[in-house]
């Protein structure tokens, strides 16, 4: 396996010797600096971590990955940044997570000189040269050239303890680490196959594994868990060449040059764009079978799309949270109906009940809460009375309880409603926002759609459709209603339609509701 090809970006091609050697050099430069743990987790709260933290301010790329790596072999713990966080935020994030280094792109520089004397945790800045031409930040290390002075000295140490710290996306919240110890968040999330001892965890991996391309941004989880899930089968990581945005002719050129078989978004909002560049007809991409989607809906109309424009295709729709691991999945091929929202679920979930006491039992159409017992985080990150609500322990049984609705049909098949904080009450009336969207999704013209909430003195809130059209179409508000009433309840249907020229959602391709309420409340 030394030799084999572990990542690919643009003309840079790493072996997972090359891959060892770098990220054992970087770990060397972060011990070098005084980080690593100073605590064991028997000494801790679930909700403390005795490591130092190494927040990650980078585009997709090596180094992203690297850094991550890095910080696990000096025992620390890697800190995902959200690139778009203006400063407020980006210190909000700095100081929640306690940061002690900062791995960036010199494309930030500008923006870390304005905040870095408000960040006094911060002991090592590590800037990573890019397209950009920002000069060295003041006291800041070259990152290649860091890791050229340093030695690729092997791990010591290291345990199964340690810690794994993802940020929520904060779309509708403060976000928050959730802390997972290494073991745990392994099986819940990163190596999902049944087999439970390194020797055939390893067998498994010489046999090689699929080219995974992921397309949103290693920041967010479903994007580097998927590089780790790949990387744990013996496969290889390829990065698209333009890492700032989502340039569909370049994923399809990426896919097409390096032979990608199997590729990673986040709904609609990725796979729209990849299908209308698809159907140009201009790239080669016969050899993808897998199209892997997450954290946000993908339409049973463009999966039917996507099985037509590359008929041999798998779609596996992944259901799970930054709290929760992999919870559920379903795939859709040209044999397989296509469908959105029905899963099944994976081992150690649940649907508790409402009251949270006892289970949902399968066909009898109540709505519970999608659960998740075994391998769970350890809580929230500095948070105990968060880290209390979200992991409940019940008849003796701890629990992940992210706040996603749902019930199961009579065959054990998770029907999915969304998230209960994008939840919409309406006259008394329980409203999920993405079963709305879904529905918008139906019309032919409606290129993408959010759907909040909005004050209402009759209603108490009434449902309200944020909707970009396709270019050149033009359906009336009661047009549009009226192709959801085919799919929703009357009281369900958007009683306002904002109409915008662009959406805009989390690098992810989340939904951002406090901006979609925000642009909602600017039309009133």
């Amino acid at each position: 396996m030394p030799e084999r090809e572990a990542l690919v970006h643009r003309d840079r091609r790493f072996t997972w010797a090359q891959l060892t050697d770098r990220t054992r050099r970087l770990g060397d430069v972060l011990r070098r600096h005084g980080l690593g743990r100073h605590r064991d987790r028997a000494e801790l709260e679930p909700w403390e971590s005795g490591q130092d933290h190494v927040a990650l301010y980078l585009y997709n790329g090596n180094e992203y990955l690297e850094g991550m790596l890095g910080a696990f072999k000096a025992c620390c713990a890697p800190i995902n940044v959200n690139y778009r966080y203006v400063d407020d935020e980006l210190i909000y994030l700095f100081e929640n997570s306690d940061a002690r280094a900062v791995v960036y792109h010199a494309a930030f520089a500008p923006t870390l000189a304005r905040i870095r004397d408000r960040l006094p945790l911060v002991k090592l800045w590590l800037q990573v040269s890019d397209a950009s031409g920002e000069a060295l930040l003041p006291g800041a290390l070259d990152y290649e050239v860091a890791l050229a002075e340093a030695e690729p000295s092997p791990p010591k140490d290291l345990s199964a303890d340690d810690a794994y710290i993802l940020y929520t996306g904060g779309t509708t919240g403060m976000p928050k680490g959730v802390l997972w110890r290494h073991e745990d968040v392994f099986r819940a999330a990163l190596y999902t196959r049944p087999d439970r001892d390194f020797d055939a965890i390893m067998a498994r991996a010489r046999l090689g594994g699929p080219r995974v391309l992921p397309a949103p941004p290693f920041m967010h989880g479903a994007a580097h868990w998927m590089a780790f899930n790949i990387w744990h089968v013996g496969g290889s990581v390829v990065v698209p060449s333009d890492p700032t945005r989502l340039d569909p002719a370049d994923v399809w050129s990426t896919i097409e040059r390096e032979k990608v078989t199997s590729l990673t978004i986040v709904g609609d909002a990725f796979g729209r764009p990849l299908a209308d560049e698809l159907r140009r007809g201009v790239h080669d991409a016969t050899s993808l079978d897998t199209l892997t989607t997450g954290g946000a809906i993908l339409t049973a109309t463009l999966k039917q799309e996507f099985l037509d424009l590359l008929p041999g295709l798998k779609i596996v729709d992944s259901l799970g949270s930054s709290e929760s691991g992999q919870q559920a999945s379903r795939v859709s091929t040209a044999e397989r109906r296509a469908s959105t929202g029905d899963f099944e679920m994976a081992a150690d979930n649940v649907v508790l009940r409402d009251n949270l006491k006892g289970l949902v039992e399968p066909g009898s159409g109540e709505r519970g809460w999608l659960a998740r017992r075994g391998f769970l985080p350890l809580g929230y990150y500095k948070d105990s009375e968060k880290t209390a609500a979200t992991f409940p322990v019940i008849d003796g049984v701890r629990y992940a309880v992210p706040g996603d609705r749902a019930a199961l049909e009579s065959d054990g098949t998770l029907r999915l409603f969304g998230r209960e904080a994008a939840t919409i009450n309406t006259g008394g009336e329980k409203v999920f926002a993405e079963e709305v969207e879904h529905a918008l999704k139906q019309h032919p013209a409606v290129y993408d759609a959010v759907v909040v909430g909005m004050p209402h003195e009759r209603w108490g809130q009434q449902v309200t459709a944020v909707v970009r059209l396709r270019e050149g179409t033009g359906p009336t508000p009661d047009e549009l209603r009226e192709a959801a009433r085919q799919h929703l309840a009357a009281y369900k249907l958007p009683r306002k339609f904002v109409f915008v020229e662009e959406i805009v959602r989390a690098p992810s391709g989340k939904a951002d509701y406090r901006w979609a309420r925000e642009r909602a409340l600017a039309e009133d």
